[in-house]
Formats: structure tokens, C-alpha cells, sequence
């Protein structure tokens, strides 16, 4: 049975990766769903870059060869595992993510903020960007973003200032989809076409009416995808 590891956005836990879920499984993947530290009850622990995040996912995942799908963060591990680890990755989609989430400023800064006043002055001004205005299920993600450890969230803003694979991509072997959300203001169709551009085995998808959590926003659409490229 093929595995496909999950892994989502800062500030999320990988219930937001209920709407891929049943779909994989039912067909006939074998679903592995990660947490980021300090995210949906894992415990906090040291995050340097990057590189400490995709080595946790080796950890916690038995088979010798996967697939992997990430979203925003979880995109940028996808991209480390796939140079770092090429003989476990078997193919590769890149959901609303970035080779470089610049400028690293923005990221200290938001660590400085949460590690002194928590998550809740940013929460707002996220699950903006997450979703767009007419979104009907915005409660349960607000939940979910403010039951993340603010010291793990921190980290791992600490682990975006230094992460920038811009000069890295040609390197990427995986087969590669890469799906942007078409008014994703965090990481724009121009981000993906700058990774499919890059990567030699790569295709862009743009999925309409979607921001950032574009897997939640357009599930059947994203879901469709997903199977064709993993299955």
C-alpha cells in the first residue's frame, strides 16, 4: 500500500486535512497526518530551520518510500525532504507554498509578538488570509489556530526566516503538483509557477475562488487533483 504523508499550515492541525482524508484513504492509500510542533497537541520542541521540521516527518514515518503533501509550511518541508531525502519521496504536491516566505523580518517580528501577547492579536488578520469572506466554517479554524502552544508557533516563525530553496529547486527529482489558490494573498499563483517553473518534473494548478487553505475552501476540487497526481 502506497503511504502519503500530510502536513499542514502554521497554525493549523492536521484536522485541517479532514477534507482530503477519506478520499485518500478510500483510494487506497495508506495516510499519514503530521503535527508541527506546539500544533494539535504535539508537544513543543527545538526548531532551528527547515531542515528540523522534514527531519521529524522521517521520524515519524515508517515507510522506506512516500508520497508527501504539504501546505504553506508544510509545503516548504515538502521541498526539504524532496532535496534532502530524495530515495523516500516518492511524488510531491505543493499546495499554497513558497521557496522563500521573505521577508525573514516578518517572522521574527511575529515570533516577538506571540512569544509576549499569544495568538490571539493575530488570529483575525490570518483566518483572513485562510479564507475568503463568504467561508461559513471560519469558528472551528479560529478554535484550532488558538489552540496552538504560542512558543511552538514561535519556533516555527523562527524556522521561516532562514528557509529559502530558490536555488535548490532544479534538484527536486519527485514527480512535483504544484496547486496555488487563485486569490491566495499569502502565497499568490506567482509563488507555484516559480516552484513548477523550477522543478524539472512539475506541473501548476490554479484553483479558482480559493485563498490560502485552498484544500478546505475547493476540498473536491483539490481532492481531484490530489488522486490524479498520487494515485
Amino acid at each position: 500500500m502506497t503511504t502519503v504523508v500530510l502536513c499542514g499550515s502554521l497554525g493549523s492541525s492536521t484536522s485541517m486535512w479532514d477534507p482530503q482524508t477519506p478520499a485518500l484513504i478510500g483510494a487506497g492509500l495508506d495516510v499519514v497526518r503530521v503535527e508541527h510542533p506546539g500544533h494539535g497537541g504535539a508537544p513543543v520542541e527545538p526548531v532551528a530551520d527547515v531542515a528540523d521540521l522534514a527531519g521529524r516527518v522521517l521520524a515519524h514515518v515508517d515507510a522506506a518510500r512516500f508520497s508527501f503533501v504539504g501546505l504553506s509550511l508544510g509545503g516548504a518541508v515538502g521541498m526539504r525532504l524532496a532535496l534532502d531525502a530524495p530515495e523516500r519521496i516518492d511524488r510531491l504536491a505543493l499546495l499554497c507554498t513558497s521557496p522563500s516566505f521573505a521577508p525573514a523580518e516578518q517572522w521574527r517580528e511575529r515570533a516577538a509578538l506571540v512569544r509576549a501577547d499569544g495568538l490571539e492579536p493575530i488570529v483575525d488578520a490570518v483566518l483572513a488570509r485562510w479564507f475568503a469572506p463568504a467561508f461559513s466554517d471560519v469558528r472551528r479554524f479560529r478554535e484550532m489556530f488558538l489552540a496552538t502552544d504560542p512558543e511552538g508557533y514561535a519556533r516555527c516563525c523562527d524556522a521561516l526566516v532562514a528557509w529559502d530553496a530558490r536555488d535548490q529547486l532544479e534538484r527536486i527529482e519527485a514527480p512535483t503538483l504544484c496547486v496555488a489558490g487563485a486569490e491566495d494573498p499569502s502565497t499568490p499563483p506567482a509563488e507555484l509557477e516559480s516552484i513548477a517553473s523550477r522543478v524539472p518534473d512539475a506541473r501548476l494548478e490554479v484553483v479558482p475562488g480559493a485563498r490560502h487553505l485552498a484544500n478546505v475552501e475547493r476540498a473536491d476540487e483539490v481532492n481531484r487533483l490530489l488522486l490524479e497526481h498520487l494515485s
